[in-house]
């Protein structure tokens, strides 16, 4: 009993199934030597005197020590020369750090020097208007502080560095990020800037074994926005997170010093900006979650989490079809077909002969018509831009550092540098376009992976060093005018922290040329493995609704009306998932039988929308040879839980199946119905699941409702 009390104790404090009492907080401990930056989840403790370093950093729910080691809190390189920023010094044994050890620690008068803090309100680091259905409309609440550093450097004088944390009520993340404020009357060359240094704790002793073969340090997740490539992952886009040796902690297992616990924040290319007299320079972001599980779907739920909590323009997720024709009266007919079947948004897509550089009156006059007839109808109208893998000419293209040839060094074979004079006037267009037409979303097919540009030429940066850090500067700041406008953005690249709002859910292309029936296994593979760590509204699918990527009949859908059966359940295996496919064709319907069949399938999204796009948990994946499926689950919600379960094989089947409930917040019964039947009472056992007896059509579906 006393297990069983403790257990329902702890759940009762989890922060994944209700809400924590306690805000965060900044204050003052040990006589004012002490910043403690706290929200009841995690704590961080910043000493003061005689320089500002981190002391201290918990996980407040496990008690779980995340510094070993004390480091500097930034390192910046000016002028050609590194300099910490923060730092103490004195620390003998770096397998783990006595807190009595501190009061002995001494500065060096050649790091900058702490001077004062700030505690402030947390601000949004750019404007956000949600046009579209939102899941959360509320952005963060929590405190921040800002510690100010300057130099005794007679060169660095008049310059400041101010290393700003912000900390989230209600959930385990601190976000930490550097400034420069030039106010030297000199310009100022910033190198690099590492913005975060934490010696932690090793993941594993092996007394043999290269850092990057040895396991990371698990629990402590660091998302920053300095990612791209075009993996659709985080982990695998991320460009400046590194995680170190430490050769000055001697006490290690590994013989050769060579355990992976140091980790830094910083571009890998560096900075490479000249900062003018009056200017200031902002870092890379970084966002640290501190996990206290080793469970997949639990840190899967704790990042999705992250993401709703403090980016929620990723919780937008309108209902749109991809149009493949700028023709006025296809595109008022497919507007017309959205408004009359409850879709919300058309984007002309690629292929559709949209051209958004096009920035003439009699462009803008064509598509700002259409606009206001797809306003008029309540639809919104968005369209597709192509940016990367395409070549401009070689006083545009990105420059390969190595040949001094264009069409060399770009990531996906050719693209035009976004500071040349061609990527600048770009810019100009596309906003030019968007303002003027109205126009309610952008599919922006990069500039996604990072390319590098030798130019000197290029009016917008000035040579190699800054071109890779001044181009995703540019992005960042279009995706940011468009927030501030209500514009939709969908970005094939990991830019969610900077405002985009949906990725690709990963697929490989070329399978859309496969069968009806390959792709309807492979969709349901797509969403479960792409769901672990992305939320359904950061992510999108695709249906090809005609010829795509080749193929034959078997693989499209046209016509809609002869291929209903395969239609809806496509439909639904996405909308099922919370997850909005690019329905990509000429029209949602082509009789009143496939109308109905659109219609029915929307209402019921709708329907059940709020729980649809709450979090997943993975119940089987598919395979072809038995049932698959998944559940969604949302305490906060009438609807608890919805599980959708598919059945691959020729012929009905009954399968007994445990559905984990610990995170729809139940804890002794839950009335559980199948579609819009009967809700039967289930008794959860101790660990908080239910058995169930359901029956699946054969090659086809069903849906249950947990509450």
């Amino acid at each position: 009993m006393l297990l069983i009390l403790l257990a329902l104790t702890a759940r009762a404090q989890d922060w994944l199934v209700a809400p924590i009492a306690p805000k965060s907080e900044v204050k003052l401990l040990k006589n004012g030597r002490i910043i403690e930056i706290s929200n009841g989840l995690i704590a961080r403790q910043i000493q003061i005197s005689p320089n500002a370093a981190t002391v201290s950093y918990k996980n407040l729910t496990t008690n779980e020590q995340f510094v070993r080691s004390v480091r500097p809190e930034a390192r910046v390189t000016l002028n050609g020369k590194s300099y910490n920023v923060g730092g103490l010094y004195g620390q003998k044994e770096h397998a783990y750090m006595l807190e009595e050890w501190t009061d002995t620690f001494s500065g060096n008068s050649t790091d900058f020097q702490f001077v004062r803090h700030e505690i402030v309100a947390i601000k949004p680091h750019f404007e956000w208007k949600p046009t579209t259905w939102t899941a959360n409309k509320n952005l963060p609440t929590g405190k921040g502080v800002v510690l100010y550093f300057a130099s005794n450097n007679a060169e660095l004088k008049g310059v400041e560095v101010a290393v700003h944390y912000e900390i989230f009520d209600g959930i385990p993340v601190l976000e930490k990020w550097v400034t420069i404020e030039n106010k030297s009357g000199n310009e100022l060359k910033i190198n690099q800037v590492v913005n975060e240094i934490l010696a932690t704790p090793e993941e594993e002793s092996a007394v043999v074994g290269k850092p990057e073969k040895m396991k990371k340090p698990h629990k402590l997740y660091i998302e920053n926005n300095f990612a791209y490539n075009n993996a659709m992952r985080y982990e695998l886009s991320d460009q400046a997170t590194h995680w170190k040796i430490d050769s000055s902690y001697t006490s290690q297992v590994n013989y050769y010093l060579e355990t992976p616990c140091v980790v830094e924040v910083y571009p890998m290319l560096g900075v490479g900006i000249d900062l003018a007299a009056k200017e200031s320079y902002t870092s890379i972001r970084s966002y640290e979650l501190l996990l206290d599980s080793y469970d997949r779907e639990r840190n899967g739920l704790a990042r999705r989490k992250m993401y709703r909590t403090l980016f929620p323009w990723t919780t937008q997720n309108p209902i749109f079809m991809h149009l493949i024709s700028t023709e006025p009266e296809k595109v008022k007919s497919v507007i017309d077909q959205c408004a009359e079947t409850g879709y919300e948004m058309v984007i002309l897509s690629f292929g559709s002969g949209l051209n958004m550089e096009d920035a003439s009156d009699a462009n803008i006059q064509k598509f700002k018509s259409l606009a206001d007839y797809a306003h008029s109808k309540g639809i919104k109208l968005g369209g597709y831009s192509l940016f990367s893998s395409r070549r401009i000419d070689d006083e545009n293209d990105v420059i390969d550092p190595v040949t001094g040839l264009p069409d060399k060094a770009a990531f996906f074979g050719h693209a035009p540098c976004l500071a040349s004079k061609w990527g600048i006037n770009y810019l100009k267009s596309i906003k030019k376009f968007i303002t003027e037409t109205g126009f309610d979303l952008l599919e922006h097919d990069g500039p996604y992976p990072g390319d590098v540009c030798a130019s000197t030429k290029h009016p917008g940066h000035k040579g190699l060093d800054d071109s890779q850090w001044v181009q995703m500067s540019m992005q960042k700041e279009l995706y940011q005018w468009l927030n501030g406008r209500g514009v939709y953005i969908n970005a094939p690249d990991w830019y969610f922290l900077d405002g985009s709002h949906k990725i690709a859910l990963g697929y490989r292309e070329v399978n859309f040329s496969l069968s009806r029936a390959q792709q309807k296994i492979l969709n349901r593979q797509n969403i479960y493995d792409g769901l672990w760590e992305k939320t359904p509204s950061m992510s999108w699918g695709f249906v090809p609704l005609t010829k795509y990527q080749g193929g034959t009949a078997d693989a499209v859908l046209e016509p809609l009306s002869e291929h209903l059966t395969d239609y809806k359940q496509l439909m639904m295996q996405y909308y099922g998932a919370g997850v909005q496919a690019c329905y990509r064709g000429p029209r949602l319907y082509d009789t009143d039988a496939t109308k109905q069949v659109v219609k029915e399938t929307i209402d019921w999204y709708k329907k059940y929308r709020d729980i649809l796009n709450s979090d997943i948990l993975h119940l089987r994946r598919p395979d072809g040879r038995d049932w698959d499926g998944i559940m969604h689950v949302n305490p906060a919600l009438k609807e608890k839980g919805l599980m959708m379960v598919y059945n691959p094989l020729k012929e009905a089947i009954t399968r007994k199946i445990k559905l984990p409930l610990y995170y729809t917040g139940l804890s002794k019964e839950a009335m559980i119905r199948t579609q819009e039947g009967k809700a039967a009472k289930y008794v959860l056992d101790r660990n908080y699941n239910a058995e169930i007896t359901v029956t699946i059509p054969a090659e086809g579906y069903t849906w249950l409702v947990v509450e």
